[in-house]
This record gives C-alpha cells, structure tokens and sequence, in this order.
C-alpha cells in the first residue's frame, strides 16, 4: 500500500516549546488551521482510499478538510497513532526535558527499544500500538492509499526505524513541521520503504512559523 503520515497542523504547545502529549490535548494555532485546509489541494493528485487520525484532538481538526473534500468525514479515529508520551517530562520546555525526551525516543528509533521514557513508555510498548496502527491501515487498504494525521515524534521515530532504506545515522530523523508528510509504500509483512520525507508545511514554505519553538519537529542537530 501506500502510506501518507502527516503531522497535525501547528498548536500553542509547539509555538512555545512545551512537551504536550495529553490525551485528547489542545486544538490549533489560526496557523495551525490554515495548515489544515492547505491539505486538500497539496493532496489533489493523489487517490486517497481512507483518512485516519490518532484519539487526539490537533490530528482530527488537522484530517477535517482533506476528510469534508473527499466526501468521507470525519475521518477513523485509530488508538495506536497517538503521540510518544511524555510521562514525567509532560509540560516542560526546559532544555533537560527535551533533551530527555528526545534522546529516549530518538534511541528507539535507532534500534534500542529498552530505554524507558522517565514515568512513560519503553519503546516495544511504544512500536506494539504504533505498528498495530498502521497494520489496521494496511489491511483495509492493502493495494491503496491511505493518510494518517499523527505526531512529529511518533512519525519520525517509527518511519525511521521502520524504513528499510534511511542511512544508520541520525540523519534518518529528518525535520517535520506542522503538516509536513512522510510517504512510505509497503506493508507489515514485507517492509515499508521510504519515498519521500517532506520537512516543510504541505502548503508551502508561507505556513511554516521560524519564531516556533517546535521540540518535536525540529532537526536533531538543532537540539544538540
């Protein structure tokens, strides 16, 4: 199949740097909104056989206008697509925290699912739901494509781990904006391989916000 993994449109938690993975969590910035109704028109030459978002609420505001266009809202609300917790770490935007957080998951994105994120997940409890996500997709749409609005670090951790073709480096964890898409082809049982992995905003460079202290979409680079 192929798969389109966006990350929801921009929040208040991503403008001030803050680790917020709550659950159902906050809704949209006015930017984060005119993100989301970019989505229709960036996605117009595809054949989008199902839309999916995660039980938070950012991703089901973000999937709404590519949903109403196609003629399918609202669109299935899928349990494992939710963002990596934060455990501990929840509200914080001080630099030990993000250090923390990103670390941990950038360690399971590289192979070592063991570390436990401080009060929160391990990462086999972390690829279990997120896989059996993605795998409902997949067996729904097995010859289709299908779109899932998720999170910056869940998408960018699970493709780069799952992703038979990214290098075995950190440069596999590439930058994510505000709804910017990863695109793999493949299913569970024989692999996904990426296509392509867009950084900026599906409508264009003008929805990107540089004054946001976005932590879980940044490069890692920028964090070090």
């Amino acid at each position: 199949m192929r798969l389109l993994l966006i990350r929801h449109g921009q929040t208040p938690a991503n403008v001030a740097g803050i680790l917020e993975t709550t659950i159902p969590g906050p809704g949209l910035t006015a930017l984060g909104q005119q993100q989301a109704q970019a989505v229709p028109h960036a996605l117009r030459a595809e054949t989008v056989d199902g839309v999916y978002a995660s039980r938070m609420v950012r991703t089901q505001l973000t999937s709404r206008p590519l949903a109403d266009a196609l003629g399918s809202s609202p669109a299935t609300v899928l349990d494992g697509l939710h963002e990596i917790e934060a455990g501990e770490l929840e509200g914080r935007s001080d630099p030990a925290a993000v250090r923390a957080y990103v670390e941990t998951a950038w360690a399971w994105g590289s192979g070592d699912l063991d570390p436990r994120m401080p009060g929160g997940p391990d990462g086999h409890e972390f690829f279990r739901r997120y896989d059996a996500g993605i795998a409902a997709i997949a067996a729904t749409h097995p010859d289709g494509t299908g779109v899932a609005f998720s999170h910056g670090a869940a998408i960018r951790v699970w493709a780069a781990r799952r992703a038979v073709n990214l290098p075995e480096d950190r440069s596999r964890f590439g930058a994510l904006d505000n709804t910017a898409v990863v695109i793999l082809n493949g299913d569970p049982a024989a692999g996904w391989e990426l296509e392509s992995w867009g950084g900026q905003p599906v409508g264009g460079t003008a929805l990107h916000d540089p004054a946001a202290e976005d932590v879980t979409g940044e490069s890692i680079a920028q964090l070090e």
